[in-house]
Order: structure tokens, then C-alpha cells, then sequence
């Protein structure tokens, strides 16, 4: 960068001021928190991240010099190359799960297959008798769960059933067209096309887990 184009001394000073500002603001909001999923928790973090990439870029430009911390991002998708104005949508969606308690699964799904053995068969699939088996196999009582209950109910309610969330993410992808009644059912993920999406929620235990006020982050590995 030529000396012209440098930064001032007073913008990487505002930049500095701009992430003491951020980190108030994302302690506030971890103190007044609602609940595990609180957004002004996460509009925190994010405003926190903007505010020390701005200050070390900055930095870096103006001194020659590092911050010690990263703060982590969505992963970069590619350029937007879907349509201005998308008259169609395609939403996809990804859940973890680990099957923390086997017998707690194990026992809501036989609840399910004894209240309504037909129901539970059908979503155990393969001509199960679920009810019988139910109560003896994971994978017959996660088809009987998932049939019973959306995934957004299984989602709020994953430690009722013996499940721990994982990570999570969410693609709105642009699409030209409605799609056919039909037309994706048997390969649903093959045409996920990264330049087509047009925004991503993720959600992650890296978040709160290894980000603590106190112990902010990895160095940043800046090309010398």
C-alpha cells in the first residue's frame, strides 16, 4: 500500500475505540441475555467481529503489526451470481444431532408406537412393528420420532428426546423457477449451488464455547 493510501493514526485510534465500544455492548448483551439462542446476543457478536477486523486491518496497514485474536465467521461463500430479483426459493436446512441418551430416545419413541401403532410402523418403514421393536432399536425410534414430530418441534425439544445439538445452518438459495412437483425428491442436495444462495444463518457451538470475553481467540496468521 503506498503511502498516500495509508490509514491515519487517528483512523486506526477510532478503529481501537470502535472494539472497546463492540466488546461493552457484546458483554451487556451476554449479561441480559434471555435465553441460550437470545439475537441481541448474537447481533453482539457479530458487531464485534465487524468492529475488530476493521481495527486490525488497520492496524496491520498503518504499523506492520498483529492483533492477537480471531474472531470466527460464517465460512466465505462465492460471489452472488443468482438472479436480481429471485422469483423462487430453495431452503436448506442442516441439523446435528449425537444421541446423548439412547434409553431417554428409546422410551418417547415407544410412548409414540404405543399410542398409535399404525403411525409408528409407517415412519419406522421396512415393515417394522414398531411397537415392538421400538423400544430396543435407535434406528426404529429415530424414524418413529422424525414421523411424528417437524423438525423445528424436534429442534426445541432435542433434550426431551435424548438428542444434543450439534451444528447448524440454514442456505436461502435462489432459484429461476419453481421446481416441478417431483423433480429433486430423489437427489435433494445435488443442485445446492453456493453462488446462488442468498443469505446463511449458522449456528454453532464454537461460539460460545470457545469464545469467552476473557480468552478472545487464535492468532491471526497475517503474509508478511
Amino acid at each position: 500500500m503506498s503511502d498516500a493510501a495509508q490509514p491515519s493514526a487517528a483512523e486506526v485510534r477510532a478503529a481501537a475505540e470502535a472494539v472497546k465500544a463492540a466488546l461493552d455492548r457484546h458483554l451487556d448483551a451476554v449479561e441480559r441475555r434471555s435465553g441460550q439462542d437470545d439475537p441481541a446476543v448474537y447481533a453482539a457478536f457479530d458487531e464485534l467481529a465487524a468492529a475488530a477486523e476493521v481495527y486490525d486491518e488497520l492496524l496491520y496497514d498503518t504499523y506492520d503489526e498483529v492483533t492477537p485474536f480471531e474472531i470466527p465467521g460464517n465460512e466465505a461463500l462465492p460471489a452472488y451470481a443468482g438472479p436480481e430479483e429471485p422469483s423462487a426459493l430453495s431452503v436448506l436446512i442442516r441439523r446435528d444431532y449425537t444421541v446423548a441418551e439412547p434409553q431417554r430416545l428409546l422410551h418417547q419413541a415407544q410412548r409414540i408406537a404405543d399410542l398409535d401403532p399404525d403411525a409408528a410402523d409407517e415412519a419406522a418403514g421396512n415393515g417394522v412393528d414398531a411397537a415392538a421393536v421400538v423400544g430396543s432399536s435407535v434406528h426404529a425410534a429415530l424414524g418413529v420420532l422424525f414421523g411424528e414430530f417437524e423438525p423445528d418441534e424436534i429442534a426445541s425439544r432435542h433434550k426431551e428426546f435424548g438428542l444434543e445439538e450439534g451444528d447448524s445452518t440454514l442456505w436461502v438459495a435462489a432459484a429461476d423457477d419453481p421446481s416441478e412437483p417431483g423433480e429433486w425428491l430423489s437427489a435433494p442436495f445435488d443442485q445446492a449451488d453456493p453462488q446462488r444462495v442468498v443469505c446463511r444463518f449458522d449456528v454453532s457451538a464454537v461460539f460460545d464455547e470457545e469464545l469467552g470475553d476473557d480468552d478472545l481467540l487464535e492468532p491471526l496468521d497475517h503474509e508478511r
